[in-house]
């Protein structure tokens, strides 16, 4: 548990221990309550990625309230390895579940496109026309 590289910590709490525990128990596989977004100004409109490996297309949902977009994702899975006599050797189960809101309220909601491929789920997100300020003359009484 404690290695032997010079940069590490000095001391040693009973977090990092629980956490070294928990990597070397369940292994480095990603979490899939982590899942990184980026949001991208191109101009006319916004462009959202959001990486999603493991999960597939049916296991994502958008929805829209009100001035919310919300990326919604579940994800579970079996494995089971049993013997000869039909008894486990291992059995394992995981679930995973992600949930993120952004406000789209200067979006315009019905032309919002997205697309999943490679485990990252694209949205393009045009920006609402902003009409130029109206310009008339008064006249004076």
């Amino acid at each position: 548990m404690f290695g032997l590289t010079p940069f590490e910590r000095k001391s040693y709490d009973l977090f990092n221990a629980f956490h070294d525990f928990e990597k070397d128990f369940f292994g480095n596989e990603t979490s899939f309550n982590s899942c990184k977004t980026d949001v991208k100004d191109a101009g006319d409109k916004y462009v959202l990625e959001a990486e999603l490996p493991g999960f597939d297309k049916q296991d994502i949902s958008l929805d829209i309230d009100g001035g919310f977009l919300t990326l919604t994702a579940e994800h579970s899975s079996e494995k089971e390895d049993k013997d000869n006599g039909g008894r486990y050797i291992r059995r394992e189960r995981s679930y995973g579940s992600y949930r993120r809101s952004f406000d789209i309220s200067n979006v315009n909601a019905d032309k919002i496109d997205a697309e999943y491929k490679n485990g990252v789920l694209t949205v393009a997100l045009p920006k609402k026309e902003i009409a130029p300020p109206e310009t008339k003359r008064l006249e004076i009484r």
